[in-house]
């Protein structure tokens, strides 16, 4: 079970402003450039003010509003006739681009590992990759868990919201982030799995 597991009762949710946007002329590719904007800004926030509790607090808000622009371009693209091979380019550039800029300023926080953070980022761009490699063995984009981009955005947004609470900063977040970076490795081995089995099958 993943938070990936919620994304058909979260795109129903969303449905209304779908149609909306739709309706408004609003395109797929606004959406998912606008996601990689707001998670560029999110993240600056948190660097340029060196951690500050208050922008901490705001990170957990970007990432659920990004998750929710994400949901809606891929809603945009299949329910209103907006693929297009650049908008699938988009999408997983923008993907990758949005957790560095979202992730990679808490290296700046006290108490968060810098090098486990990167670490961190770097299996998360390697598990899209392999995702996307799934495509090319012939079964299909891969999504498994248990720290798929949906995952990550949850336990760094908990994350977030522990430092901003003002926990205290010893030795738990190192172990929360070596969870992470564990669980990356599982993801990235079981999307391999999954792949390379869609392509024998």
């Amino acid at each position: 079970m993943t938070v990936y597991a919620l994304k058909s009762k979260f795109q129903n949710m969303l449905r209304p402003a779908c149609r909306f946007l739709a309706d408004n002329g609003v395109t797929a590719n606004q959406v998912t450039v606008s996601a990689t904007i707001l998670s560029a800004a999110a993240g600056s926030l948190v660097w340029l003010s060196a951690g500050a509790r208050w922008t901490l607090a705001v990170l957990p808000c970007a990432l659920f509003v990004r998750m929710a622009f994400n949901a809606l371009d891929g809603m945009l693209a299949r329910e209103h006739g907006m693929r297009s091979d650049v908008g699938a380019m988009l999408n997983e550039l923008g993907d990758v681009v949005s957790d560095a800029a979202l992730y990679l300023p808490l290296t700046v926080v006290p108490g968060c590992s810098a090098p486990l953070v990167v670490m961190a980022v770097v299996l998360g761009t390697l598990s899209e990759m392999v995702g996307i490699l799934g495509v090319q063995f012939g079964g299909g984009r891969r999504y498994d868990g248990p720290m798929g981009k949906s995952d990550r955005a949850a336990a760094f947004g908990l994350l977030s919201l522990a430092f901003a609470s003002g926990a205290p900063r010893e030795t738990w977040p190192h172990a929360v982030m070596i969870g992470i970076v564990m669980l990356l490795v599982v993801t990235i081995f079981r999307r391999a799995g999954k792949a390379l089995q869609g392509g024998a099958a």
